[in-house]
């Protein structure tokens, strides 16, 4: 299996935002067989308060997911530090998309960003609401879509969910007078045999898991988060090279601030020991 460390961390700080990010933690924990580890980052001097209410998030997570350990701790640390400095030993870190803790302002969208971008581990970002339809994936054929695709079907086969292959034709949606323009046929054909290339590895590895291909005209974030609408999962890549500016890209961050559901970000470095 794809995910093979024993914990998934979770960042909170006190707001119902990330309480809500938690107890979906504890259950992606408890598919992975892993334990859950809560981290709420605190100024110094909130230091019984944070002790209190990450200790209220674990019993929530505990109440949610019986059979699991979970391990609660306050920190006196910047946020984002802690949690990216925490990220290169876990399975999976996640965060809620925003929050407003009675600590402080600790988990914001600037911190939820920071660790997509920087973690060494698969980064999911809680927001919208989880359904219970499928593990949607955005696949632009870049090496950077490539671990994005192995964490997705790990994922949907982990929980028994159809794998929705989401590919927006490369720059369609400029081409003028698009559905009678020749040009379209001509990239749909050369991106399906592509796409037909990279699924085959993994539905060899991967074969109870039933996949749907999606080609679209459209820009792909919009066309990532119209299929992502009831999906209990949205995966996209991102580059670990490069500025800061550009390793998560227009997608991913197009993808975080607007799906339905929760975002899982997967870096291209992410597997490379498999």
């Amino acid at each position: 299996m794809f995910l093979t460390a024993k914990t998934v961390l979770v960042g909170v700080d006190g707001s119902r935002h990330s309480s809500r990010a938690a107890v979906w933690a504890a259950a992606e924990a408890a598919r992975l067989g892993a334990s859950l580890h809560l981290v709420l980052a605190h100024d110094a001097a909130h230091r019984v308060r944070a002790e209190q209410q990450v200790r209220e998030i674990a019993t929530e997570c505990r109440a949610a997911e019986p059979d699991l350990h979970v391990r609660a701790q306050a920190v006196a640390a910047d946020p984002a530090e802690d949690l990216l400095a925490r990220s290169a030993e876990v399975a999976l870190l996640v965060v809620g998309s925003r929050g407003r803790g009675a600590v402080r302002d600790a988990l914001l969208g600037s911190v939820s960003t920071a660790v997509a971008t920087h973690a060494g581990c698969p980064v999911a970002v809680v927001r919208g609401e989880p359904g219970g339809g499928p593990v949607v994936v955005g696949l632009d054929l870049s090496p950077a879509s490539r671990p994005a695709l192995h964490f997705a079907f790990d994922r949907a086969d982990r929980g028994g969910a159809e794998l929705v292959v989401a590919q927006a034709l490369p720059d369609a949606y400029f081409l003028p007078s698009i559905l009678e323009d020749p040009e379209r046929q001509r990239l749909q054909e050369d991106a399906e045999q592509q796409v037909g290339g990279q699924l085959a590895v993994w539905q060899e590895q991967y074969p109870e898991v039933v996949v749907r291909r999606v080609t679209t005209d459209q820009h792909p974030v919009e066309a990532l988060c119209s299929q992502a609408d009831g999906a209990r999962l949205l995966v996209v890549g991102h580059r670990s090279r490069g500025s800061a500016a550009t390793r998560l890209g227009s997608v991913a961050l197009g993808a975080l601030h607007h799906s339905p559901c929760p975002v899982a970000v997967v870096g291209d470095q992410v597997g490379l020991d498999w």
